[in-house]
C-alpha cells in the first residue's frame, strides 16, 4: 500500500495487527508511526509501549511480548526496528532470529497486540518468505524518498497544514534547494512557520535568512561574492563550508557547475533561445535558469571562459598534489575575484 493509503487508515482508526514499513523516507515512517501510536494508546500510556531493537533482540523474544495480554488498557503497541532479515543479504549477528515463529505469528496475530516493523532500507528481498507472509497477512507500506518532481507539491501540501502561505520567488529557492528531500522540507517549513506565524507568508528573505546553508546554496553565494568582487565574503562563505566537512574538490565541482550553466544559457540567450527553451536543453531546474539569466548579463563570454580555466587548473593542481588543497582554494577565490584584464 502507499503511505497516503497507510496513514489515511490509521488517521479513521483503522489499525491492522501487523504493519511493514520499509523505505528510507524517515518522514513517512515517523508520519505513520505517530498516527498508529495515537489510534492504539492514550495520551501518555507508555506502559503499553514496548520498543526492540532487533539487531540486538531475536524476533521470538518480541513476538512472546506481543501475545502477553497487556496490564492495563486494551491493546498494546510494539515497535520493531532493524528487521535486517528481510534484507537480501541479512547482517550478521550473535543469534538466531526464528523466522518460522514469524511467520507462524503473521498467520495469526494477537488480538490485543499491534507489531510495527520499521525496515528503513532502500530495498527488502520480496522473494523470502517472511516478506511474501508480511504482504499476505499484514499491512505494508512503502516509505521511499519523493521524486524531485513531486516536490512542487509537497511543499505545497505542507505550508497548508501548516497554515502558511510561501511567495513564488520562495518557493523556487525550496524546490531547488531541497529537491526530493522531504524531511528535511519539512525541518525547514516547520521552522518558517514558526517565524510567519499562523496564517502568515514565506519570503524570499526568510528562506534565505533562516535555512539551514546546503552545500549547493553556498555555491551559489559564492558565485555571488565573486560578481560582488567581495573577497571577504567568499573567505567567510568557504569557511562555512569546510565547517560541514567540504572538501575544496567537491567546493570546485560546485562553482564549476555554475559557471558552466551561466556560460552554456549566456551562449544560448545569443542563440535566441527562450527560458523554458533553455530548461529543457540544459535539462536543469527552471531556478538554475532563471539564476543565471540574472548573473549572465555581469560576465562577458571570455571571462567565463577564463573562470572555467582557473577552475580546471585548480582542480588538477590538486589532484596531482602540487599544492595543499586548503590554500589552492583560496587562491583559487583571490583569482577568480581579481578584476578580468
Amino acid at each position: 500500500m502507499s503511505y497516503t493509503e497507510v496513514l489515511q487508515q490509521a488517521k479513521k482508526q483503522q489499525i491492522a495487527p501487523v504493519y511493514l514499513l520499509y523505505g528510507t523516507e524517515s518522514y513517512f515512517i515517523q508520519n505513520i508511526l505517530k498516527s498508529v501510536t495515537k489510534a492504539v494508546l492514550e495520551d501518555g500510556d507508555d506502559e503499553n509501549l514496548s520498543v526492540y531493537d532487533l539487531e540486538e533482540i531475536p524476533v521470538q523474544e518480541v513476538i512472546a511480548d506481543a501475545e502477553t495480554f497487556p496490564f492495563f488498557g486494551e491493546k498494546k503497541l510494539i515497535i520493531a526496528n532493524n528487521p535486517s532479515f528481510l534484507k537480501t543479504k541479512p547482517d550478521k549477528l550473535p543469534f538466531d532470529h526464528d523466522l518460522e515463529r514469524l511467520n507462524q505469528y503473521l498467520n495469526q496475530p494477537a488480538e490485543f497486540s499491534v507489531i510495527v516493523f520499521v525496515a528503513p532500507y532502500e530495498k527488502i528481498d520480496t522473494r523470502k518468505k517472511v516478506s511474501k507472509a508480511f504482504k499476505k497477512n499484514g499491512t505494508v507500506a512503502e516509505c521511499m524518498p519523493i521524486k524531485e518532481y513531486e516536490t512542487g507539491k509537497w511543499i505545497s501540501e505542507l505550508a497548508k497544514n501548516m497554515n502558511i502561505t510561501i511567495d513564488k520567488n520562495a518557493f523556487e529557492i525550496l524546490e531547488t534547494e531541497l529537491s526530493g528531500d522531504l524531511h528535511m522540507l519539512q525541518n525547514e517549513l516547520s521552522k518558517f512557520a514558526l517565524f510567519a506565524g499562523e496564517g502568515g507568508q514565506v519570503t524570499a528573505e526568510t528562506v534565505e535568512n533562516l535555512m539551514a546553508q546546503s552545500t549547493n546554496n553556498s555555491a551559489l553565494r559564492l558565485v555571488d561574492a565573486v560578481i560582488e568582487s567581495n573577497l571577504h565574503k567568499a573567505i567567510s562563505i568557504y569557511k562555512n563550508l569546510e565547517k560541514m566537512n567540504e572538501e575544496p574538490i567537491g567546493m570546485i565541482a560546485l562553482l564549476a557547475f555554475q559557471f558552466r550553466t551561466i556560460l552554456r544559457v549566456k551562449l544560448l540567450k545569443q542563440k535566441g533561445y527562450s527560458q523554458f527553451q533553455m530548461q529543457k536543453q540544459l535539462s536543469v531546474h527552471p531556478y538554475v535558469i532563471k539564476i543565471a539569466i540574472s548573473r549572465e548579463r555581469k560576465f562577458s563570454v571570455k571571462r567565463l571562459e577564463e573562470i572555467m580555466n582557473k577552475l580546471t587548473e585548480a582542480d588538477a593542481s590538486i589532484k596531482r598534489g602540487k599544492m595543499q588543497k586548503e590554500l589552492a582554494f583560496e587562491l583559487l577565490l583571490y583569482d577568480l575575484i581579481q578584476p578580468a584584464k
